[in-house]
């Protein structure tokens, strides 16, 4: 019994940290909690980046709407020649090759890739 009491009291003296043991391993935890912290506000800031990319898809949705609408129409209105003036297909043929040039240059214009109008300069 006084040989287990020994042990308890050695190994109570050898689980007892110093403290300059405490104090080293509390500015390891410093450091990694402090790395943990700047790459959590990195990640936060890339995060905000990616949300302000919301806007890119406001201008995707409205440049295919562009496209698409110039399509639309040339195609309907081909459509609509071709009945009243009996020319089928060729007139639906023709204004939808319009049409989808058209919904190309609106959506260029869109994305600023061409000027407003050939005859002005911008200034």
């Amino acid at each position: 019994m006084a040989s287990d009491d020994a042990n308890q009291a050695g190994k109570a003296g050898k689980d007892k940290p110093g403290e300059a043991e405490l104090s080293e391993r509390l500015r390891q935890l410093e450091e990694r909690l402090g790395a943990a912290r700047a790459e959590e506000a990195a990640d936060a800031a890339k995060t905000a980046a990616q949300g302000s990319d919301a806007s890119g898809l406001g201008s995707a949705m409205r440049l295919s709407t562009e496209f698409i609408a110039g399509v639309i129409a040339g195609a309907g209105l081909g459509w609509v020649v071709d009945r009243l003036l009996g020319t089928s297909p060729w007139g639906f043929i023709i204004l939808l090759l319009l049409g989808f040039v058209a919904g190309i240059m609106n959506a260029m214009r869109s994305a600023g890739m061409l000027g407003t109008s050939p005859g002005k300069k911008k200034q």
